[in-house]
C-alpha cells in the first residue's frame, strides 16, 4: 500500500505533464501512487500513457468536472494515508515528497504541510520570485486575511482531513484550493517546509490570468469563510477583501498585465480596507504603476529582472 497518493488533474495537458509526471517519478521517495486524473481532455493523453511504463502510475478518465471535480476524483481513489496534490503543468524539486513525509510523521498533529513556491515561466526559466510564508501552527486567522500556503502545487494533507472537512467546492472555478486550506486550518494545525519545493508554471493560458474570474472566486470564498467565524471576528471581513484585492492587483503586475486593471483592483483594495493606503505593499504598488506608465510593462519586467540579477538572488514575496 502506498503511503502518499499524488493527485495530478489534466485537462489538455500534455505540452506540460510528461516533464511534470517526470518531476514525480524522480523524487527521492518513492512510496507513493499517481493518479492522473484525465478531466475530458480532447488531446491525445490516453495514447501518451501507453508509453507511461511505471507501474505506480494510473490513469483515471471522466466527463470534464473542472479542477475541483477532478482533484475530488482523486482523493475519492487514493490509497495514501498522505494526499499531495500537482497542477499538470508544475514542477517539484526531487526531495518534495520526502521532506513532506518527514513531516507529517515526526508531527501527527499536523493535518497540512506546504513549501515555499518558484515561480517560473512558460519554458521553465524561473521569474526569480519565490513566495515564502513563513507562519505554521495555528493559521486559521491569517487564512481569512489571505492565502499562504501559495499555490495548488505545494501541499500534501493527510487523508483523514477530507474525512472530516470534505472535498473542494465544485462550485469554486479557481483558488478552489484556498478555501479548502481554510477548512483543513479550523481543525488542524500547518507546518511549513522553509526551502522552494515547488516551480508554479505562469504562461498565457494559465487559468490563474483570468482575474476577474478570481476576483469573483474570492468573493464567493471570503463570504464562504465569514459564514463561519465567531461574531467578534467578524470586523476581519473589509480587512480580507482589501488583502485579496491588493494581492490580484500584485498579480496582475507581476504577469506583465494590463496597467489600468491593476489600478482598478488597487482601488477596491483601499476602499474595503483604507489602512492599507499606508502599507508598504502598497505603496510599491503604486511606484510599479508608475514605472509601468513611463517604461512600459515589458521594459518595467526587464528591468525588474536584471534587478534581481544585480542583487544575486531571487525576490522573496513574504505572504
Amino acid at each position: 500500500m502506498s503511503k502518499v497518493s499524488v493527485v495530478i488533474p489534466a485537462y489538455n495537458a500534455l505540452t506540460y505533464l510528461p516533464k511534470t509526471l517526470d518531476s514525480v517519478l524522480q523524487q527521492t521517495y518513492t512510496n507513493f501512487e499517481v493518479l492522473i486524473v484525465n478531466d475530458g481532455s480532447t488531446d491525445e493523453i490516453a495514447a501518451w500513457f501507453t508509453t507511461v511504463k511505471d507501474d505506480r502510475v494510473r490513469l483515471i478518465s471522466q466527463a470534464n468536472q473542472g479542477l475541483p471535480g477532478a482533484r475530488n476524483t482523486g482523493i475519492t481513489a487514493a490509497k495514501g494515508a498522505y494526499i499531495a496534490f500537482l497542477d499538470a503543468d508544475d514542477l517539484w524539486a526531487p526531495t518534495k515528497l520526502e521532506k513532506q513525509v518527514q513531516c507529517l510523521d515526526a508531527k501527527p498533529e499536523v493535518g497540512l504541510v506546504y513549501a515555499w513556491t518558484l515561480l517560473i515561466d512558460r519554458h521553465g526559466n524561473s521569474t526569480r520570485t519565490v513566495t515564502a510564508a513563513q507562519v505554521e501552527g495555528n493559521v486559521w486567522e491569517k487564512l481569512l486575511l489571505g492565502d499562504v500556503v501559495g499555490s495548488g502545487s505545494a501541499a500534501m494533507v493527510r487523508r483523514s482531513c477530507f474525512d472530516r472537512v470534505g472535498l473542494f467546492d465544485p462550485e469554486l472555478t479557481s483558488i478552489e484550493d484556498c478555501d479548502m486550506w481554510v477548512r483543513i486550518a479550523a481543525d488542524y494545525p500547518f507546518a511549513v517546509i522553509k526551502e522552494v519545493l515547488v516551480y508554479y508554471r505562469q504562461h498565457p493560458t494559465s487559468m490563474s490570468r483570468d482575474y476577474d474570474k478570481m476576483a469573483q472566486n474570492s468573493r464567493l470564498k471570503i463570504e464562504k469563510k465569514f459564514d463561519r467565524v465567531p461574531f467578534e471576528l467578524l470586523y476581519l471581513r473589509p480587512r480580507a477583501y482589501g488583502h485579496a484585492f491588493l494581492w490580484l492587483a500584485w498579480k496582475i503586475m507581476s504577469d506583465g498585465g494590463a496597467v489600468d486593471r491593476a489600478n482598478y483592483y488597487a482601488r477596491q483594495a483601499v476602499l474595503h480596507y483604507p489602512q492599507l493606503s499606508y502599507s508598504a505593499k502598497f505603496l510599491r504598488l503604486k511606484v510599479v504603476l508608475i514605472l509601468i506608465r513611463w517604461f512600459g510593462a515589458d521594459s518595467y519586467l526587464r528591468l525588474k529582472k536584471l534587478s534581481y540579477q544585480l542583487r544575486g538572488g531571487t525576490f522573496q514575496y513574504h505572504q
